[in-house]
């Protein structure tokens, strides 16, 4: 199992950027596709990007493609997610996760984006 740590939320203006990074620790980090999946308030946790084990392969939800960009590290068992242009809509709880959604939850970190 990996434990999986989010960070880098905030509160930000509608167009403005963030950068998500998602600490892994676990020595098979490298093995897992990893994921980004986002939950607001009084919806469904919902998938948004994920990048496979090497980072050569990467997809994303129609509603963030284009603005967001999944990427990793693996000699520093991290996932990141930059967010440009940032949208009200965008406003979440954003956590990490294999991309099959297998391991245990983190706390996530919240994004915040202000009209």
């Amino acid at each position: 199992q990996l434990q999986l740590v989010e960070s880098g939320g905030g509160l930000v203006q509608a167009g403005g950027s963030l950068r998500l990074s998602c600490a892994a620790s676990g020595r098979t980090f490298s093995s897992y596709n990893m994921g980004w999946f986002r939950q607001a308030p009084g919806k469904e946790r919902e998938f948004v990007a994920a990048i496979n084990w090497n980072g050569g392969i990467t997809n994303y939800a129609d509603s963030v493609k284009g603005r967001f960009t999944i990427s990793r590290d693996n000699a520093k068992n991290t996932v990141y997610l930059q967010m440009n242009s940032l949208k009200p809509e965008d406003t979440a709880v954003y956590y990490c996760n294999a991309a099959d959604r297998s391991q245990n939850w983190g706390q996530g970190t919240q994004v915040t984006v202000s009209s």
